[in-house]
């Protein structure tokens, strides 16, 4: 599984070098109040890249540790139950006026 992340990450940086390569052109952005910005295509792409990406990928690793926290107080509140106490079974019962 490892391996398969490694080479999807490995796939995508190529091919953001080769995207990269082939645009590497001034792009005008406007902005509020009449302000402009001008960049290179590939830093706007990477820039919208992250700003995309890093939210999620904090709400993931957020959602992650309070799942493995979760489940640590769960497994620890597991351990420290103990079982009922054992009881000796009960004698037979015997209705009113029955003797051995």
């Amino acid at each position: 599984m490892r391996f398969l992340k490694t080479l999807i990450w490995v796939t995508a940086i190529v091919g953001l070098i080769v995207f990269a390569m082939n645009n590497w052109v001034p792009v005008s952005i406007s902005l509020w109040g009449g302000m402009r910005l001008d960049t290179k295509l590939p830093a706007l792409v990477i820039a919208a890249f992250f700003l995309g990406f890093f939210p999620l990928y904090f709400i993931h690793r957020t959602l992650l540790w309070r799942m493995r926290r979760r489940i640590l107080t769960l497994e620890g509140n597991q351990r420290t139950i103990t079982p009922p106490p054992q009881t000796a079974a009960p004698g037979p019962s015997y209705a009113s006026g029955d003797a051995i």
